[in-house]
């Protein structure tokens, strides 16, 4: 037999306690950032209906997914997404729940994709959605609530930047230059593309779609324009998307973010499903893929089968954050410092250190006790190399005297600790 292989399956991850210590800086920051802005939390199972996926996304969506059959012979997936699943949970209840929903989930997605930088076959997101409300106002919160997780994971303002379009906005700048609304979303999953394969290639797609030469420029020449006010004169001042646009921008100096956001009208996003406000945000070096992602949808839930409703919402997937990161902060994740490390020198002290051990949990504190007697130099080494903010080693010295010292790991400074 050949050895079996230690890798994981490509594509996927272990994550050991050193990847841990990074995954745990992304959850944590997600899960207070949603917290704090009042999303309330839900989760749901990892398979999905494939028939559900295919009404989103279409037929192809199997060919981009792992997609199986049960025993029974029904057709299922791993989900590629959370959004499907939220719209499906919510069409179920729809007469029962109270709008407009603020919910959010840290979901494990998985892909069977052509792996890039920034992409695997399997990834954890955070997902934000508020359902319920056409307000920008929804577009805002969720925005400050990324805006948050980012700040708290370390990331500076500097260093990222929020792209923000409007496919309400492209779709009244086509239809200005004679190209029929039922092109549009042919048109929006092109440009889409852009970056991805040539200009030659995309125009090529904008042909099959219908297009002629003159369109496919004017097409092109839509994505020239760099600034809002310069939409706002191909649009006209009377423009509904403009209008909600400058109010999201508003909203967003309001609450503290405003220098993050950046108008650009190549931000279209390739799912059919968006109806409005689009947005990406990136490294300002643009040397990752997108940090996260998402906009206005408010015709999924009736194409899921439940009732006409608006929503918005976003992805935010860990592996580009975690990589982007890594660039910012460095490789070894700043860890928060705090509980204690407890040894002791020889068997004779292991009572003494299980009861401290004891003592300290019972008031909160995390311990990390060790496992057998150790020379002082060898604890604290592994001490020092841990989360623990406090070494505590015991010698016959500190059990006979009932008095330890307890190590400050950052600061080198030592306060006495009662032992009972």
């Amino acid at each position: 037999m050949s050895n079996v292989s230690f890798e994981a399956p490509r594509g996927m991850r272990d994550f050991y306690p050193e990847d841990m210590a990074w995954r745990n800086r992304v959850f944590d920051a997600w899960r207070a950032a949603a917290e704090r802005f009042g999303f309330q939390p839900y989760d749901a199972c990892v398979v999905e209906s494939l028939e559900l996926l295919q009404r989103k996304s279409g037929e192809e969506v199997s060919e981009q997914i792992y997609a199986f059959d049960d025993k029974s012979g029904r057709h299922l997936a791993l989900r590629p997404e959370m959004t499907p699943t939220l719209a499906r949970m919510v069409a179920a209840r729809q007469s029962r729940l109270t709008f407009p929903l603020k919910w959010y989930a840290l979901a494990q997605c998985f892909r069977y994709e052509r792996m890039t930088r920034g992409r695997k076959r399997e990834h954890y997101q955070l997902n934000l959605d508020i359902i319920g409300s056409e307000d920008v106002l929804c577009e805002a919160e969720i925005l400050g609530a990324a805006v948050s997780a980012m700040r708290a994971m370390g990331m500076p303002d500097d260093a990222w930047r929020i792209h923000v379009s409007s496919r309400a906005l492209l779709g009244e700048l086509l239809a200005a230059s004679g190209i029929p609304a039922a092109q549009h979303t042919a048109v929006f999953v092109a440009l889409d593309k852009r970056g991805k394969i040539s200009d030659e290639e995309i125009a090529a797609l904008l042909r099959e779609a219908g297009l002629d030469d003159a369109a496919v420029s004017k097409t092109f020449e839509l994505l020239a324009v760099t600034s809002l006010e310069g939409a706002e004169a191909l649009a006209g001042a009377g423009s509904p998307a403009i209008a909600n646009l400058r109010a999201l921008f508003g909203l967003a100096g309001q609450m503290g973010y405003g220098g993050l956001l950046q108008f650009d009208i190549a931000v279209i996003r390739g799912l059919s499903y968006y109806t409005g406000i689009v947005f990406e945000a990136f490294d300002v070096q643009r040397r990752f893929r997108a940090i996260f992602g998402g906009g206005r949808y408010d015709s999924l839930l009736a194409l899921v089968g439940g009732k006409p409703t608006p929503a918005v919402g976003m992805g935010f997937g860990d592996v580009v954050v975690g990589e982007v990161l890594r660039e910012v902060l460095g490789d070894a994740c700043p860890v928060a410092r705090r509980g204690y490390a407890v040894g002791y020198m020889a068997p004779e002290q292991r009572p003494a250190a299980v009861a401290l051990a004891a003592k300290l949990r019972a008031e909160g504190h995390p311990v990390d006790l060790a496992l057998l007697a150790q020379k002082p130099k060898h604890f604290f080494a592994k001490a020092g190399a841990s989360a623990a903010k406090y070494a505590v080693f015991l010698g016959p010295d500190d059990v006979a005297a009932g008095v330890a010292q307890a190590k400050d790991l950052d600061t080198r400074e030592a306060t006495p600790l009662a032992l009972a």
